[in-house]
Order: structure tokens, then C-alpha cells, then sequence
């Protein structure tokens, strides 16, 4: 752990003000270090500019501990916390209001997809200064700089705060070009927390970097997060920029696979090319995601370019075999349940798989309606797994986005859900679960449905083990495939006790909880 003495806590560099700046990334996993890239942008944003010190939860033991210590200093002015929807609340909120209490001039500010969709409860917590609303490569530094020097911020865009009792949204800003961005502070990073250990051994490799090489996505899904954070916008970093980046750490830290954390990574053929040129030599494992309906239209050579570039697999947002359900979902594009079919069956020819998720549980008129295309999605699963069996199936059940204005946001609201309206109430466990889309709190599911569906992942999951999960031996994938093979092929998914026993006793490793 990195000693508030040698780390800058007391100590100036040469040039730079004393107004001291805190970073905080909430620990999201047990065990699972990942360089934590989002707040890690913000850092270089103020790089030469304003000290900074990055806190990872991840990586403390006592997270709490060491921000304190770092602001009885008295050489912080800021604190910054970057925050998912889910495990990152369970710190973000307790340790925001700790700070707020013991240090009430330190200026609060939140940035990531949490408070940018959940803002209103954020700032009427009465812990919480700012919402940085999507991006913060310039908003950030420019609220500091406004803050410094006395001056408004209220044309600062990408901007949330309260003005008296008003909440004041500033205007959206164009997407940066990525390119422009200063390189991120790996180095600055490395003297808090040793590189390596951010470096983890996965599916794809021994030590595996996780990587953005984009923001957002042109697309509007409505039960999707990133929707009204980037408003259908896309933006990416050169094929040469994002092969530097990965380069610079595998020659001085041993990379050898990556984790593509962008919300899209296949959006343009060429540059995914360009890239797949590139990194070749480097014999490198990877994974991203994309959507079936941009990548069906990949040309031949290009899949099989990008397979012997080092892509094992590739996530993609199936979410239903129903198109009346992909239309309700606002899915957009040209993907149908025909099209998810016949890709699953050209990903076998090149030998990447195919990583399917798929959203069960969407609202409808009835309550015969939502069980039907449960039953509908389950047949369909079963259907994709006939066509190429190495498909790795990833559920979910519909848990609502506040896409204010969306058609679906709506219709969920009117058959009464509602989110907490207190910040608090967001780490109570059935909300953390909500937010991992596992248990949805959604008044059209009833509690047999959510078993249904419940049930049928855990049949899944034993008769087809995921790939990912390296600390299965093939011992035990047999075990856990015969015994789920009578009730997967004859359609009794109903108490599952001696799979669940299994799972729980080789700790088995779900993909969309927990990673790879």
C-alpha cells in the first residue's frame, strides 16, 4: 500500500498549487483488480496542473482509512469518486457522507453512469456538490478552475448542481476527440499501487489489462445505462493510439490480453482492422463488445484477420429472439431474431465465440403476456445453443434505465415502479441486486417468474458451464453437465437443489456478476 508520507501527501512538486485533489474508485469486485480507468482520466485531465492522489478501493483494505488520512493533511480541497450503479454504492455513499461530515468545506463531486441517470437523489443527499454529467475531461479541471478562481460555473457544460432548491442541468458537449486526451498517468498510478496486481489472470491470459478505447455508442436502447449519458454518440481512439497505449504496458509490465471495456468496440470495421494489424505480432489474447447487426456486415477476411489477431471472444447484446420485443426495447439497427440466429452459426466458422446476453422479464399488458415470453426466450436460448454450442449465454432480467422521454421508461413507470428516491436506500441488498440486473423490483414480475427464470440460468449454467470460469477442471464441468443433461433436455427446470449444491461448493463463477 502506498504511505501517505512518500506519496505527495505533505510534500509539493515544484509548480504546482497546493490545491490538493482526491480521487476515489469505489471498490466493484472482491479480489478482481482492474486499472480503474475512469477515475484515472479524470487524473490525467488535472495532470501538471493540480496535485492528485488516486485511492482504489479495490486495492485498500480499509479504503475509509486512507482517504481520511490523506485528508487530515489538510492538502485536499476535492474529492472526486467515480460511481457505478451497484457494488461501487456501498462505499460511494457511506464514505461520501463520513467525508461530508468530518470535513464540510471539502467540495464533493461524482461523476460515472450512477449519478448521471440517479442525479436527483445524489444531490438531494445533501453529501454530494456536483455531478460530473457524463464525460469529464474538461468539465472536471474547468469546475476546478471556476471553483479556484471565484468564477461562475454555470456555462460549464457537462454540469449538474443544485441552486437553491433547483436542480441546473448545463448543456451536453460534444464527444472529444480521444486522440486529443493527454495519455493516461500509468506511471503516476504505479507509485500508489504496483501495476502488476492490476494485471489479472483471466480466461484470455495471465495478466490481462483492462483497456477504454472508445466512449459511448450510437445507439439508443432504452434499457440500456450508456443511453443518456452519451445520447447516441460514439467516439473512438485510433487503431495506432489504443496499440501504443498496450504496447507501452506489455513491454514494461508483461501484458499478455486484453479486456476491451468499451461500451462498443466494433462500431467501424476499418479501425478494428487497422488494429488487428497491429496488434498480430504481439501475440495477444482479447475480448470486446460489439452488436451482432454492425458486426454481421464485417467482411470474411475481416473476422478471420481479427481471429488471428488474438479475439477469443465477443460480447453481444442479443437481448431477445423476439423482434416485437426488440422493437419495445428500442434495440434500433437491423438486428432480428432471424439475424441472431445465423450469426451465431458464421461466429462457429471462424472459431470466436459468441458471448449472447439476453434481457428476460420485459413489462407487458398481462401477466400471461410476461410469462409467455419468458417461456418464449428460453426456448430460443435453447435453440441458439443447438446452432453453435460454444455460445456463452448471459441473463438478465429487465431492470428499468431512467431514460427520461423513452416509451419503455414510461410504460414501467405506469405499472408502478419507482426508484428510491433517497440515496441511501440504493445499498440495501435488493437494490445492489436490482442494479447487477439480477433481481429487478419490478411490479409486472411475479416472485414464480423470477424463479422460472432464476432456475432455468442455473440449468444453463450446469449443462453448459461457461468457458471463463478457469478454475473449473474438466472433473468437474462433466459432473455439473450430467447431471444438469436430463433436466435441460427434457424441460424440467424446477428446484434445481443438486445443481445449485454444485455451483456453490466449486464456487462457480458467473461472467455477468463477477467477470472472468
Amino acid at each position: 500500500m502506498a504511505d501517505v508520507s512518500t506519496c505527495g501527501g505533505g510534500h509539493q512538486a515544484p509548480g504546482i498549487s497546493m490545491t490538493g485533489i482526491l480521487l476515489f474508485n469505489p471498490r466493484s469486485a472482491n479480489a478482481k483488480y482492474r486499472v480503474p480507468n475512469s477515475i484515472l482520466n479524470i487524473a490525467a485531465s488535472v495532470e501538471g496542473k493540480y496535485h492528485w492522489v488516486i485511492i482504489d478501493g479495490n486495492r485498500e483494505i480499509d479504503p475509509l482509512a486512507r482517504i481520511m488520512q490523506w485528508l487530515e493533511t489538510g492538502n485536499y480541497k476535492y474529492v472526486g469518486f467515480t460511481v457505478m450503479p451497484g457494488p461501487q454504492l456501498k462505499q460511494a455513499i457511506p464514505f461520501s457522507k463520513t467525508i461530508r461530515e468530518y470535513f464540510p468545506g471539502i467540495t464533493m463531486i461524482w461523476g460515472g453512469y450512477f449519478p448521471t441517470n440517479q442525479y436527483k437523489s445524489v444531490l438531494h443527499s445533501g453529501y454530494v456538490d456536483f455531478v460530473i454529467n457524463g464525460p469529464g475531461d474538461h468539465c472536471f479541471p474547468q469546475l476546478i478552475d471556476a471553483l479556484e478562481n471565484n468564477k461562475p460555473y454555470e456555462l460549464i457544460k457537462n454540469l449538474i448542481y443544485k441552486s437553491g432548491d433547483q436542480i441546473i442541468k448545463t448543456r451536453k458537449e460534444d464527444l472529444i476527440e480521444q486522440d486529443e486526451l493527454p495519455d493516461l498517468p500509468y506511471d503516476k498510478l504505479a507509485g500508489f499501487y504496483p501495476m502488476e496486481k492490476y494485471l489479472g489472470k483471466t480466461y484470455l491470459g495471465n495478466k490481462t489489462l483492462a483497456y477504454h478505447s472508445s466512449i459511448g455508442c450510437p445507439f439508443t436502447c432504452s434499457f440500456c445505462a450508456v443511453v443518456p449519458t452519451y445520447e447516441a454518440r460514439w467516439k473512438a481512439k485510433s487503431a495506432q493510439k489504443v496499440y501504443r497505449d498496450i504496447k507501452y504496458i506489455k513491454d514494461k509490465w508483461g501484458a499478455d490480453a486484453i479486456e476491451f471495456h468499451d461500451n462498443n468496440f466494433f462500431v467501424s470495421e476499418k479501425r478494428t482492422v487497422e488494429f488487428a494489424k497491429l496488434i498480430l505480432p504481439e501475440k495477444m489474447s482479447w475480448w470486446g463488445m460489439a452488436r451482432i447487426d454492425t458486426m454481421h456486415k464485417f467482411k470474411d477476411e475481416s473476422l478471420a484477420l481479427i481471429r488471428e489477431a488474438g479475439c477469443r471472444i465477443i460480447f453481444f447484446g442479443a437481448e431477445s429472439g423476439n423482434n416485437a420485443i426488440l422493437k419495445q426495447m428500442d434495440k434500433g439497427g437491423t438486428q432480428n431474431g432471424d439475424q441472431i440466429e445465423e450469426f451465431a452459426a458464421r461466429m462457429k466458422k471462424f472459431d470466436i465465440i459468441p458471448e449472447y446476453s439476453f434481457v428476460l422479464g420485459m413489462p407487458a399488458p398481462t401477466p400471461a403476456e410476461v410469462e409467455a415470453q419468458i417461456d418464449f426466450e428460453i426456448n430460443f436460448i435453447k435453440k441458439i445453443k443447438r446452432i453453435n454450442p460454444d455460445t456463452e449465454i448471459i441473463l438478465y432480467t429487465y431492470s428499468p434505465v431512467a431514460t427520461e422521454g423513452s416509451d419503455l421508461y414510461n410504460d414501467a413507470l405506469s405499472k408502478g415502479f419507482r426508484f428510491p428516491e433517497k440515496l441511501e436506500d440504493w445499498i440495501s441488498p435488493a437494490w445492489e441486486n436490482f442494479d447487477l440486473r439480477k433481481n429487478p423490483l419490478t411490479p409486472w414480475l411475479t416472485p414464480g417468474m423470477i424463479d422460472k427464470i432464476k432456475n432455468f440460468e442455473t440449468v444453463l449454467n450446469g449443462y453448459y458451464p461457461t468457458i471463463t470460469d478457469i478454475r473449473l477442471n474438466s472433473f468437474k464441468r462433466k459432473a455439473m453437465h450430467l447431471l444438469a443433461g436430463i433436466r435441460y433436455n427434457i424441460n424440467v427446470h424446477k428446484y434445481p437443489y443438486e445443481i445449485k449444491l454444485l455451483h456453490r461448493l466449486w464456487k462457480y463463477r458467473q461472467p455477468e456478476i463477477q467477470g472472468f
